[in-house]
């Protein structure tokens, strides 16, 4: 299984810190979420607990064979209902079981699924999961691990009915279930507690903020790009590299990468940081982080160290690794930060028929749960109308048979968390205002 993917190659005590971490979060019984940056290695963390033997050697020992990770790309159904995503999660369990030659488990879940599919009812499908839960985790005493990679891409059809689903999986296997959760910011920042209350216990607390980078797999990268291309990176440059990327994952390799590209940049670095910020790559880098940003962070960015150091959002900033003691750590994104920031003034807009809201060039609906975006599209649609609460509440939650129970609060909470995403300041909101006694109006 190991042999086919590149992770399996990576040095055993890869990320060592984090792994620890992870897998004391599974010895319990627990779930956790890995919150990092995008490009700092989400999914590499993932694919080596998956298929890197020597790591899960050196963290379980003899007991790794009693853990059974299950790698799932959860961007292949991002627009795809529940039912879905539960065959999905039992699809990819049974091509696990044939990866790793578990022949008789895969047997026995294989006739479990066609019996499902065969029958083409959710329920029977789901009770086929149930079963399969009961029988590796319980009657093989297999710990499942599912590892739910790029979730965030998952987040806009998310309902509270795909964790009511794992609490049922995890109600059946008690301790020999968990989940992995690879997010750019926690679940309840990104989708509210209101829709994984009912597997909050096993999440709340559990956090794991990956660092920008790992030394032991950089030095791997680099080992094995003087294997495949005969070249390697002058001492100097590397240490400029490594200075003004902080190191971060996939713009460090992206930007090594250019350097042994350029025989002119491997003879000085003086002016590294202006050669890199004119290479596409690179920028094409930055710009998948920069856009994983929240328009008030993006704010922070290009701002002063004074204003860096006094706002009360620095927090996830710190947390992920980009800001230390009021300072950038990455001047490759500070330098990226100044440009985009001067150009970046566009409206809001609702494309009906793309059924997606854009920010200029930007999807920004691809980050909203189904009720922010019903929220955010019904403003766009009445853009400058002062809106009521009641017509709000009777838009976004228009399919419950009765918006009576709906409460006031749980409006003020859907706008807040829209406002986080989409606002510079949502302490001073411009596009979504609230109009005193009346309700709110949008302006683009």
């Amino acid at each position: 299984m190991e042999t086919t993917h590149f992770e399996s190659l990576y040095p055993a005590d890869s990320r060592f810190e984090e792994i620890e971490k992870i897998l004391s979060f599974f010895k319990s019984g627990n779930s956790c979420q890995v919150i990092s940056l995008r490009g700092v290695g989400r999914s590499n963390v993932l694919r080596i607990l998956a298929y890197n033997h020597s790591v899960r050697k050196l963290h379980l020992g003899e007991n790794q064979k009693w853990f059974h990770f299950v790698m799932m790309n959860f961007a292949e159904i991002k627009k795809r209902p529940l039912a879905d995503s539960t065959k999905y999660i039992f699809l990819e369990i049974l091509e696990s079981l044939s990866a790793r030659k578990m022949n008789e488990e895969h047997k026995s879940v294989k006739e479990l699924f066609d019996q499902g599919l065969k029958s083409g009812d959710e329920m029977v499908i789901f009770q086929g999961l149930k079963k399969t839960i009961d029988y590796l985790c319980l009657e093989k005493e297999l710990s499942l691990i599912l590892l739910f990679d790029r979730f965030e891409e998952y987040v806009g059809v998310l309902e509270p009915v795909f964790f009511d689903h794992l609490r049922v999986l995890r109600d059946r296997a008690k301790y020999r279930f968990s989940c992995v959760f690879p997010l750019n910011r926690p679940l309840e920042d990104t989708v509210g507690t209101e829709i994984i209350s009912s597997f909050y216990e096993f999440l709340v607390g559990n956090l794991v903020y990956l660092t920008l980078g790992d030394e032991k797999i950089r030095e791997f990268r680099l080992s094995y790009l003087k294997k495949t291309t005969g070249k390697s990176v002058d001492k100097k440059v590397l240490d400029e590299v490594t200075k003004i990327t902080g190191g971060l994952g996939k713009l460090w390799l992206v930007s090594i990468e250019s350097c042994l590209n350029s025989n002119e940049t491997m003879k000085q670095s003086n002016n590294l940081l202006g050669f890199l910020m004119n290479q596409n790559r690179v920028r094409a880098v930055l710009d998948e982080i920069w856009s994983s940003l929240s328009p008030y962070e993006q704010g922070l960015l290009a701002s002063s160290d004074q204003r860096l150091a006094s706002s009360s959002e620095l927090a996830h900033l710190e947390k992920v690794g980009l800001i230390k003691d009021g300072k950038i750590t990455v001047p490759l994104l500070e330098a990226f930060a100044k440009d985009q920031i001067e150009t970046k003034s566009q409206d809001i807009v609702f494309d009906e028929q793309a059924n997606e809201i854009r920010k200029g060039e930007i999807i920004i609906s691809e980050g909203l749960t189904s009720s922010e975006f019903k929220l955010l599209k019904f403003m766009a649609q009445n853009s400058g109308k002062i809106l009521e609460r009641d017509e709000i509440i009777n838009a976004v939650w228009a399919d419950l048979s009765s918006t009576a129970g709906v409460s006031e609060q749980a409006l003020d909470q859907l706008i807040f968390r829209v406002r986080k995403k989409i606002e510079e300041n949502p302490n001073q909101p411009q596009h979504i205002q609230t109009v005193k006694g009346r309700g709110f109006k949008f302006n683009p």
